[in-house]
Order: structure tokens, then C-alpha cells, then sequence
């Protein structure tokens, strides 16, 4: 019997003690994290599926992981010789997790699930799921306790301050924004629990998530105080006293439930039910009066200041420069010493490690050699990665957190000798990227709508890619995070709206399964560009300094004015880098530079 199975059968020795008839593990925290904290690892823990998103369910006799057509070719492999069955979802004659529970529970059957870790939007589904069966949802019950001997505790990374010159906005400078949006909704307290808003809010930072630079915590905001749940020991005596001078007082992790349910009857409530937990929300007295709207300060911190974009715009030169030497080792090495996915991640981010302000990468890097290549989120590991020899296209996706910015950035390289069809499928990348770039719009507009831009010339191709095509980037923050995201999928809707000073990625693609995988992405800021009787328009600063492997181009494909925006681009790359660069890296891109 696998560990995954042994696992399981523990879970349903749990859930016949509780008197449970199914129980839903998702990949999920307290606080709604991409990346989550060891603790939280049980979807893992259960399956053995190691892919960031996929929902477990259990009942007596099925277990199911259910996870998007990103993953199915690594759940499949993982999930090999256990009795976990891969449910593969947007797959026509597969229902979802939740319709699945609807229709195979009956009356009298419960449900269970941690509501800690499971979200406001997600447990009012199952609430309708259930009741379309006769079923009874139950929600207190963390079955992981019983099973997981040595699970994590909290994660114990000290916090600290996130200070000058790269904190460009004071903390109480940022608490009084969040306040004045508490007034507009008429509250008196407002409850958040998503981890970058709450480093961004108090300028503090930390390492309790993988590549994200945030720690585990709520904060509950009043109108002339602030308190800041985290685990002891996690704050020292003096920041707890830099955070008093700003009214700002810091209780333990366990306590912020407590605080919830002392809230009075006479306080209204402003908390954001797309970022908080069921747990959360039932913490709460049902009578005290409260208003469901978006976290404030989501919107206000995706519009970066002029300040913070020019720290920006210096961390993405210092990227930039980080792989002209990484390009440089890597053409100089292929076929002169054996080079596999692995090796990209180790040198890439060695060379990242030697720049100022480098703090670690914003994601796991993706390397991917051909076939790897078409698996979007495809990860090298050390029993699985490929040897980078012979012809063909190497995608490589990565990042880097800095004081002054996050960045995130694609780059597919030829290896050899690339084919015709290689070509063609670059090009039309090339310029879908382009077209993105080069957009201007009216501000407001919901950024779902921006996506058939990028992918305007890759349909015409004949072609189609299955992620969105751009997600908003932090300020030494999240490499994902809203509001807004370039997806067709997504519903546009007022948090959405592009304003001025928001940093959003630009990465369409194509992708042939076992064949080859291409996309091209660079970061770009909202700006101003033109006001008129008509209204206010913008356009994109393209902020992310790289060249692109011109020798992957058809240039029959090209029009005149996107190899003029080609050629512009390698001359500002030029132009910016060649000061942080010297020899392999500036002959490097001197020549990767060059007009066409």
C-alpha cells in the first residue's frame, strides 16, 4: 500500500469517528495564500500531488483530486499506483468537486470541511451543493489534527520593516487611505486577512511563504487603532514599539477569532468575502451589522506611486543585468559542458544573488526544455528534468524579489537550431506581445477586456493557449496579485478597472503538448497618455529590461512596425543595461541586441 493510500484509509478512520460521509481537503490557508505555509500542506500530504492548486475528496469508498488541465499530465504521474482517481476539470463529462457532492450524497449524509482554510465564496457553493442533496455541510472540523503527527506549527520567520527609500508611503500614511475608505462604506472596523495586504498596509515583510516576502497574520483596523495578530515572537520589542508610535498594537495569532466575536453590536464590519475564510466569517456575532466590499487596500496598493516605480524600474535593470550574465555563461557553456533544467534554475538565480537589493525568487523557477516546455507550469525536479542538447527551444520562466520590486519575467531561447513550424510559433507570440504593449485604452477600462489584444494575432495563426494572458504584480510583494488580471475567464467588474500605476504581466503563448512550448513575457505599468473630451486614456510602459532571441523570429511574419517596436525595445534594453555589465555579459548583449 502507497503512503498516499495508507493516508487516506487514516482519513476515513477520522471521518467515521466524526460521523462523516465525504471530506473535502482544498489547497488553501487561513488566509487564501497562492503559496502556502508547510501547515497547510494537507492536500499534498493526503495525495502526494505537489502542483499549487487541486481539490481532495474523500468519501467511504472514492477519493478524487481535482485539478485544471495545467496539471494533469504531472497529477497523473503522481497520482500512479495510488486509489486517488484524477478528475480532471473543465473536461466535459467531468462535473466539478462541487457538483460531484451534489450528486453523489444523499439525505442524512454530512459533509465535512476545515472552514479555516476554506473561502467565504467556495463554502456558500457547497452550501447550495448540499442542500440540492439533502447533505449536511459541517464546517468546524479539521481532520489533519488526528492523522498528521508531525504537522508544522506556525511558521516562526521573524518580521521586520519594509523602510526607506524603498517603503515610499509611511505606514500611517497608509492607514489613514484605508480609513478614509472605511468612512465611504460607513465602518467603524474593517477585518483583513490576506497577507500582502497586511504587509503592505504596515510596511513589514517576512518569510513565512515561499517567494512571497509575507508572514501569518490578521490585522482588525478601527478608526483610531489598528491590532496586528501574529504568532509570539515573531515581532521584537523595538519594531512592537515602532508599530505603538503608530497606534498599532500587536496580539497573538490565536486571538484574532476572539476579537471578531467581541465586536459589538453597534461597530459595522467592512470585510471583503472573496478574501476571507467561512472560519472567519462565523467567528462573527450573525447581528453585527457589516458591509461586503472589496479590501481597500488591494485597490489602493496596485496603483504603485511615481516613487515606487522608479524603485521599479531600477530592480528590473538590475534583473536585466543579472541575465545578460546568465545568457552569457549559458550560450558560452551549450555544448561544452552538460547543462540540464536543474542547472537553469541554480545559475539563474546565482546570478540574481549577486545584485543589490536581491532578497530571493518570486516564484519556483520553470525551465523547460521542448516537451517541458509545453507544460505551462511544468517544475524540474531531480527525478524528472531533461538535459538542455540538440535543437529545439528552451522556455524559461523566472524571477526575483528586490527591496524596490518584484519581478517576473519569460524568455524562450533557441537551442541549436530551431525548426520552421518553432518559428512560426514565436512570431505569433512575438506579436501578440506586441500588440499588448503597444495598446492604448480608456482608464477604467476592466481588464479582462485587454485580453483578445495579445491574442489577436496568435488566433489569427490558428493558434490558441490556455492561461491568461497577464495578472498584476506586488511591490516586493506577490508576483500574483490583483485586482486585476488579463483573462478573458475572468468577469470584468468594477475592481478591475486599469488605473494609472498599476503593474500587470504581459505573457501570451502557444503551447504544442509533447512538441515544444513558447511564451514571452515582460511586466508592464499602466500610464497616462492622453486626456481629451473623449476622457482619459492609457498605455503601457513595458518595464521589464531583456532582449528577446531574435534568432527564434520569422521575420516574414513581421509587420514594419512591430520590428520597429522590436528593434526600440533592444535599443532602451541596450541603452539601460550595458552600464550594469561588462565582458561575456556585454558582448552578450551587445550581439542579442542587435536591430533586424
Amino acid at each position: 500500500m502507497s503512503s498516499t493510500d495508507t493516508r487516506i484509509a487514516e482519513l476515513r478512520q477520522a471521518m467515521r469517528r466524526r460521523g462523516l460521509s465525504a471530506y473535502i481537503v482544498p489547497s488553501s490557508d487561513p488566509h487564501l495564500s497562492e503559496y502556502l505555509p508547510a501547515r497547510w500542506q494537507g492536500r499534498r500530504w493526503l495525495s502526494g500531488f505537489t502542483g499549487s492548486v487541486g481539490t481532495l475528496v474523500v468519501t467511504a469508498d472514492f477519493a478524487g483530486l481535482w485539478v485544471d488541465s495545467r496539471y494533469w499530465v504531472q497529477a497523473e504521474a503522481q497520482l500512479a499506483g495510488t486509489g486517488v482517481q484524477l478528475m480532471k476539470i473543465a473536461v466535459a463529462s467531468t462535473p466539478g468537486h462541487v457538483d460531484w457532492l451534489a450528486a453523489n450524497t444523499r439525505a442524512g449524509d454530512v459533509i465535512g470541511v476545515d472552514g479555516q482554510v476554506l473561502g467565504l465564496a467556495a463554502f456558500r457553493a457547497l452550501s447550495v451543493a448540499a442542500a440540492t442533496s439533502g447533505a449536511t455541510l459541517e464546517i468546524r472540523a479539521d481532520l489533519l489534527d488526528d492523522i498528521w503527527t508531525d504537522r508544522a506549527g506556525l511558521p516562526s520567520a521573524a518580521i521586520y520593516e519594509h523602510v526607506a527609500p524603498q517603503a515610499c508611503v509611511g505606514r500611517a500614511d497608509k492607514l489613514a487611505q484605508v480609513r478614509a475608505a472605511m468612512r465611504a462604506h460607513g465602518a467603524d472596523v474593517h477585518f483583513v486577512s490576506t497577507l500582502d495586504d497586511i504587509a503592505w498596509l504596515f510596511n513589514l515583510r517576512g518569510a513565512d511563504v515561499d517567494y512571497n516576502p509575507v508572514f501569518v497574520g490578521h490585522a482588525l483596523i478601527g478608526l483610531d487603532h489598528a491590532t496586528l495578530f501574529v504568532a509570539d515572537g515573531k515581532i521584537d520589542a523595538a519594531l512592537r514599539a515602532t508599530l505603538a508610535a503608530d497606534g498599532v498594537e500587536v496580539a497573538d495569532y490565536a486571538q484574532a477569532a476572539d476579537a471578531l466575536a467581541s465586536l459589538e453590536l453597534d461597530q459595522k464590519l467592512l470585510i471583503d468575502p472573496a478574501r476571507v475564510t467561512c472560519g472567519v466569517f462565523h467567528a462573527m456575532d450573525p447581528a453585527v451589522p457589516r458591509v461586503e466590499a472589496i479590501n481597500p487596500s488591494t485597490l489602493i496598493k496596485s496603483r504603485k506611486t511615481d516613487a515606487e516605480l522608479a524603485n521599479v524600474r531600477h530592480a528590473m535593470a538590475q534583473d536585466g543585468a543579472a541575465l545578460c550574465e546568465f545568457f552569457a555563461w549559458f550560450e558560452g557553456a551549450l555544448g561544452n559542458e552538460r547543462i540540464t533544467e536543474l542547472t537553469i534554475d541554480e545559475r539563474i538565480t546565482a546570478a540574481r544573488a549577486r545584485r543589490p537589493d536581491y532578497v530571493c525568487p518570486s516564484f519556483a523557477t520553470i525551465a523547460g526544455f521542448n516537451a517541458n516546455g509545453a507544460m505551462p507550469h511544468y517544475r524540474a525536479t531531480a527525478e524528472s528534468h531533461a538535459a538542455i542538447e540538440g535543437d529545439g527551444l528552451l522556455l524559461i520562466d523566472s524571477g526575483g524579489q528586490y527591496l524596490g520590486g518584484t519581478t517576473d519575467i519569460t524568455r524562450v531561447v533557441a537551442v541549436g537550431t530551431p525548426s520552421a513550424d518553432q518559428k512560426v510559433d514565436f512570431t505569433l507570440v512575438l506579436k501578440g506581445m506586441i500588440a499588448l504593449s503597444r495598446a492604448s485604452f480608456p482608464r477604467g477600462t476592466p481588464s479582462p477586456m485587454l485580453d483578445a489584444i495579445a491574442r489577436a494575432p496568435i488566433w489569427e495563426g490558428g493558434a490558441e493557449y490556455g492561461h491568461g494572458t497577464g495578472h498584476g504584480v506586488g511591490y516586493f510583494l506577490n508576483v500574483h496579485e490583483g485586482p486585476q488580471v488579463i483573462s478573458y475567464r475572468a468577469a470584468p467588474g468594477p475592481h478591475t478597472a486599469m488605473e494609472p500605476g498599476m503593474i500587470t504581466s504581459n505573457e501570451p503563448g502557444i503551447y504544442r503538448p509533447g512538441r515544444w512550448g513558447v511564451r514571452i513575457e515582460n511586466l508592464v505599468a499602466n500610464r497616462a497618455w492622453l486626456t481629451s473630451e473623449l476622457g482619459e486614456f492609457l498605455c503601457f510602459e513595458t518595464l521589464t529590461l531583456c532582449p528577446i532571441d531574435t534568432r527564434c523570429i520569422e521575420p516574414s511574419l513581421l509587420r514594419a512596425d512591430e520590428t520597429a517596436w522590436l528593434n526600440d525595445y533592444h535599443k532602451t534594453v541596450f541603452e539601460r543595461l550595458s552600464p550594469l555589465v561588462e565582458g561575456e555579459a556585454l558582448a552578450w548583449l551587445e550581439r542579442r541586441t542587435a536591430a533586424i
